[in-house]
């Protein structure tokens, strides 16, 4: 086997345990033992697939001539860098709940200031190619990058902000997530695999039931004082 097929297996196969997991930390008691579990399960595998779509994404970019691939390896890496960076912001900020200034660990503010400029990479790259979905996607990673550092560098402004970035941060990963899944499997369901519905419909839905779940935490931290 070269070393792009075993590459490329290991991401598949990291890829469907993150796809399988993902969900289960959203339904069982928060903090649970089952939910701490799972959790470290999705998020081991979520580094897996960074690493070895950083390695896929490299490789291809270097030694093939296929344009179209090169492309698609770009936009399939930005995808795995905004899932990988919010994983991370999911479980680091509960490493840092207790900070009562701003944070300013190299790892942290690192991953989000390179998505925020993947997302700029990205944009430019569009506007170049002409592409409306690299320039309709450029501007989540920038968004969510540009929020984490903001969270980051400031002092906390609410007792649970913690919960509410580990909300976030992991409910976005998981739609890049269930994206990704869908990219791949796109013309088994008659979709163009880079047409804008595949893309920004997980987004779209993801994001509005996000905030209408932090919403229902909300008013029942306030119900508690």
């Amino acid at each position: 086997m070269t070393f792009l097929e075993i590459a490329r297996g290991i991401h598949i196969s990291a890829g469907f345990v993150a796809l399988a997991t993902f969900w289960l930390p959203m339904l069982v008691k928060k903090g649970g033992r089952l939910h701490r579990r799972v959790g470290w399960v999705y998020v081991g595998a979520m580094a897996i697939v960074a690493v070895t779509a950083l390695a896929i994404c490299v490789y291809r970019v270097g030694f093939t001539e296929d344009a179209d691939r090169r492309q698609s390896s770009i936009f399939l890496f930005y995808v795995a860098l905004l899932s990988a960076t919010s994983a991370s912001m999911g479980v680091r900020v509960l490493r840092a709940k207790q900070r009562t200034a701003a944070h300013r660990s190299a790892f942290d503010l690192g991953l989000p200031a390179c998505l925020v400029l993947a997302g700029l990479g990205l944009l430019g790259y569009g506007v170049h190619l002409g592409a409306v979905l690299f320039m309709s996607f450029a501007p989540v990673g920038i968004f969510v990058g540009g929020g984490q550092l903001f969270y980051w560098l400031r002092p906390p402004q609410t007792k649970m902000h913690w919960w509410f970035e580990h909300m976030g941060g992991m409910v976005g990963s998981s739609i890049a997530t269930l994206t990704a899944f869908l990219v791949v499997n796109a013309g088994r369901i008659g979709l163009a695999r880079f047409g804008l519905v595949v893309w920004l419909v997980p987004t779209l839905i993801g994001v509005p039931g996000l905030r209408l779940w932090q919403r229902h935490y909300r008013a029942k931290f306030e119900r508690k004082g």
